[in-house]
């Protein structure tokens, strides 16, 4: 059986909220830039960039760590691409990551398998593919491409 996370907004000013997580996590704000908002936290397309480069990062190096391989520090940057759908609403239409391994990668084994896999073991990233574009990046720490989609 898979697990049913749940968070909890609570609303502090105007487009400001709280986000709980849990009685054991750090609660976070969240906020609209101006002029909705204040910009006292991230926005929540920010917060979906998190969400898509974080589960991305831990699925790189889960595969990787699969093979006993070390490749930190990793570093990930995720950018979306942002324009109006039909109806003139402001949308989310691709995201772009890239992912950087810590080391060359001559240093790591089982290389090809890894990018092969990886993005597979990423929940958040395969289900927002569903309906988001994701263009996937893969360097080593010499900016070797070693990966793109």
């Amino acid at each position: 059986m898979t697990e049913s996370p749940c968070i909890t907004l609570q609303q502090k000013q105007d487009y400001e909220f709280s986000i709980h997580f849990g009685a054991d996590k750090p609660v976070w704000s969240a906020d609209e830039n101006p002029p909705l908002g204040t910009g006292r936290g991230p926005t929540p397309v920010q917060l979906l960039l998190a969400a898509v480069g974080s589960c991305l990062s831990d699925a790189l190096l889960f595969a990787l760590r699969k093979f006993k391989q070390a490749p930190e520090p990793l570093q990930t940057h995720v950018q979306a691409e942002m324009g109006r759908n039909p109806q003139g609403r402001i949308r989310v239409l691709g995201l772009h990551v890239t992912l950087k391994l810590g080391v060359p990668a001559a240093q790591l084994q089982h290389l090809d398998r890894v990018l092969d896999q990886f993005e597979d073991f990423c929940t958040v990233g395969a289900s927002v593919a569903q309906g988001i574009p994701l263009q996937i990046t893969v360097l080593d720490a010499l900016d070797q491409r070693l990966k793109s989609t």
